[in-house]
């Protein structure tokens, strides 16, 4: 049995409008090198809406983009130390395309005051997804035990005619 290569890829970027379509290309790369070519238009929809709005209503525009890569989930996270960027409407906006889009989403507060908003993908039964052959354990050896000696009991000897006899 195979099981899947774990890959993870962390982008630090100070986004504008020329960034957004810039760090798109840089997740597709990846993507594809992860072998995960379906994978490719969702993540880079998803993080390009997150990246818009922060771009449009957050004063600081320095953020961390992360991918996990499990074998079965991708999960995008982009997270930022803007206090600023609040759920408005265009946010939730946003935020409804991403969960429309994607298997699972969520925003955590980080110690800094900023968030993190990701969003995961599974990959679909059949896609082509990155793998390794499992290293086999040590196989662990029973010994059996030999049976005991058993009398066997010999047939007496057979007095009449044998084939070659009749022959």
């Amino acid at each position: 049995m195979k099981t899947a290569v774990p890959c993870y890829y962390h982008l630090d970027v100070e986004v504008g409008p020329e960034r957004v379509g810039q760090v798109g290309r840089i997740l597709a790369a990846y993507l594809r090198l992860w072998e995960l070519e379906t994978l490719v238009e969702p993540v880079c929809h998803g993080a390009g809406l997150l990246l818009g709005a922060v771009d449009e209503h957050a004063a600081d525009k320095k953020l961390s983009i992360e991918m996990w890569w499990n074998g079965q989930h991708l999960i995008t996270a982009v997270g930022d130390d803007s206090r600023e960027l609040r759920p408005d409407p265009e946010l939730r906006a946003c935020l409804e395309q991403i969960a429309a889009t994607s298997d699972g989403w969520g925003c955590c507060a980080t110690a800094t005051g900023g968030k993190v908003i990701w969003f995961s993908r599974r990959a679909r039964a059949g896609e082509r997804m990155p793998r390794v052959p499992n290293v086999p354990g040590p196989a662990l050896r029973t010994g059996c035990r030999l049976p005991r000696t058993a009398t066997v009991m010999t047939l007496p000897e057979r007095t009449g005619p044998t084939l070659e006899q009749t022959g």
